[in-house]
């Protein structure tokens, strides 16, 4: 009986796990071998190391395949494409990288392999198929088809880069920027208008309304958008309800979902609104044909959806607003937006309009993260691509949030939503140089160079005003108060409950007012301003108060470094604030003399504004009475030197 080595069980047994194993030990391919085709021992060949030859699998399978099998499996390929291609919705563009992403998985990959296997199989030659160095040769080049698309996509990102020759000044005019003045073009603040939470809070007041309708609390959940708009010139934040897990979308999806959550941001009111006639049938909640991302892409195969947003019309209807995006600069690069898509939450209608043509109260055509990546572009890559890098001279960028994410936050103006953000150096340090406002519907942007302290400074100067309650403050919103450019933020507690405000003045942030009501801090703001001889510009209404009398009792003193002069006059108990050396006039006054002065309602005591003259002029402040002496000094030494 013929005794069998341990080489040949080995190659036997991988022949029996279906790997095609071709085994030969003398370097002459003509040795004579067995009838096993194991080489004869006795070969004048010499000893080598031995050759193995591997088959793959699935390519020995695929190479024996008839037309049946082939045109089976393509038609199965096509299908299983069909239904990735339904449920991802890629758009049909080839400046989208999820539509090479999705080609590159579902068509350049499958290819390469059934090209690649089949050249393999033709040139080596399996049990089952014959060596054809033909077809060998026809399928390798077939094979390099994908590779070369896949390339051409490598060759498009690359072209899209920043650093490629004329594209750094592309991307730094995608998005044009004007140089403003704040005190003209930011109106007075309105403080019933203005918002007073942050999304946060807005979230939590709108779980705690929902918590209280039994019916829906059960069956929906509030989708966490809450998109922030102007609604009946107030602003509010908007939500749509969503079905709450799959069973209760399959036992309520006939009826659609009922409301939406409705939070206001200035009186801090939620309301689940009940849509009694026409409920939402479109919503991300959605997991077939009525999911929104897929309505609106498959209604619009071939456009590039960005950032969707929930909004309201007037009358309070639902609709989703869908931006259109568009690449101007190489394949991928320059992304902005064009065209918007508007779909009716209820019937899924859709109006495709231009950006131009977008109505009034749509307030998010231009997603908030677009528009400030637009802005970073122009402020990184205005003197060219080699200065962003290396000189960094005049490179500016937006300030970051507390959470390392983009630090924004949204006012209203001329009945649209505005997008606010600080405006920092390259190195990102603790001071502005400006701020910038974008219109969120029209893309209009303004810059507003003011020097001051980081949205994140001023929340930990706010913070540290109330350190022993340990409240945290929200991200500032940027507002007007006498012509200043002023932070405003609330003061939470650790329950996220709005406890207190806080205005912060950006160029002296060391002015920080608190109070427990919107108008208590802003009294002790406007005081804080007139105090610390903070004077708003000519034209400004500063709701300062004129008061006439005679002094009767008038004292000095030193507050936190600053002498203040405090006077008492004859027909009352108030005491008025005159700080130096903004009013440094009032050292010319004493006990017995009549004045006139401007002064801000406060406690405990009333800061003044301005002292006015006999004649009914204002008097000048310190700096102006300096400037006015020397100018005094210089005339008399003139004078003299004249006689001389």
């Amino acid at each position: 009986m013929k005794q069998t080595s341990g080489i040949d069980a080995l190659l036997e047994a991988l022949r029996q796990s279906g790997i095609n194993v071709d085994g030969r030990f003398d370097a002459d391919a003509e040795a004579p071998s067995d009838g096993a085709g194991r080489a004869g021992r006795g070969g004048g060949g010499g000893s080598q190391p031995p050759h193995v030859h591997v088959e793959v699998p699935f390519a020995d399978r695929m190479a024996a395949w008839g037309k049946k099998a082939l045109i089976i499996a393509a038609i199965v390929i096509v299908l299983v494409g069909l239904a990735a291609y339904w449920w991802f919705h890629p758009p049909i563009n080839i400046h989208s990288t999820d539509t090479w992403m999705f080609v590159a998985v579902f068509i350049l990959l499958p290819l390469f392999l059934v090209f690649w296997s089949r050249s393999h199989s033709y040139k080596e030659g399996t049990a089952k198929v014959e060596a054809n160095p033909g077809k060998a040769k026809a399928f390798k080049f077939a094979s390099y088809v994908p590779v070369a698309v896949a390339v051409l996509g490598v060759l498009g990102a690359v072209m899209s880069l920043s650093i490629f020759p004329g594209n750094a000044e592309k991307y730094a005019t995608v998005l044009q920027t004007t140089e403003d003045n704040f005190a003209q073009d930011i109106k007075e603040v309105n403080y019933s208008e203005i918002p007073v939470i942050d999304r946060d809070s807005a979230v939590l007041l709108g779980n705690r309304e929902m918590g209280s309708i039994p019916e829906y609390v059960s069956q929906f959940e509030i989708s966490p958008l809450y998109s922030q708009i102007n609604y009946q010139s107030s602003p509010v934040r908007v939500s749509p309800l969503g079905y709450a897990d799959l069973f209760k979308w399959f036992t309520n999806r006939e009826a659609g979902i009922p409301a939406y959550a409705l939070v206001n941001m200035t009186t801090q009111d939620a309301e689940i609104v009940r849509l009694e006639d026409n409920p939402i049938h479109y919503s991300e909640s959605e997991p077939l044909v009525r999911n929104i991302d897929r309505h609106v892409q498959l209604s619009y195969p071939f456009y590039m959806f960005d950032q969707k947003s929930f909004e309201i019309d007037d009358e309070g209807h639902p609709w989703w607003i869908c931006p259109v995006q568009s690449r101007t600069i190489g394949l991928f690069g320059g992304t902005t937006i064009q065209r918007v898509v508007m779909v009716d939450a209820t019937t899924g209608e859709t109006q495709d309009l231009a950006i131009e043509d977008v109505p009034q109260w749509v307030d998010h055509a231009y997603p908030t993260d677009l528009l400030l990546e637009q802005y970073n572009w122009s402020g990184k890559y205005k003197d060219g691509w080699l200065n962003s890098v290396f000189g960094q001279k005049n490179v500016v960028q937006t300030t970051p949030g507390t959470d390392g994410n983009l630090g924004y936050n949204y006012i209203a103006k001329d009945d649209d939503v505005w997008v606010y953000t600080g405006v920092t150096s390259a190195t990102a340090d603790n001071s502005i140089v400006g701020f910038v406002l974008i219109n969120q519907r029209t893309a209009e942007s303004h810059f507003y160079p003011v020097a001051g302290a980081t949205e994140e400074s001023a929340m930990q100067s706010a913070e540290g005003q109330v350190q022993n309650l340990r409240y945290q403050a929200t991200f500032p919103l940027l507002i007007n108060v006498s012509g200043q450019p002023t932070y405003f933020m609330a003061l939470k507690d650790n329950a996220g409950l709005v406890k207190q405000f806080a205005m912060l003045d950006i160029q002296r942030y060391q002015n920080v007012a608190v109070g427990n009501t919107v108008a208590e801090c802003q009294k002790a703001y406007q005081a804080l301003l007139a105090t610390n001889g903070v004077l708003a510009e000519s034209g400004v209404d500063t709701g300062a108060v004129e008061k006439q009398g005679t002094i009767a009792h008038i004292a000095q003193a030193v507050v936190e470094g600053n002498s203040h002069f405090y006077v008492k006059l004859d027909d009352g108990s108030a005491i008025y604030d005159f700080a130096l050396p903004g009013l440094i006039e009032i050292v010319g006054y004493k006990e017995g003399d009549a004045i006139t002065f401007t002064y801000v309602e406060a406690e405990p005591t009333n800061p003044v504004e301005e002292i006015v003259s006999a004649d009914g002029a204002k008097a000048g402040n310190g700096a102006d009475a300096a400037k006015e002496a020397e100018k005094e000094a210089d005339a008399t030494a003139d004078a003299k030197g004249d006689a001389a």
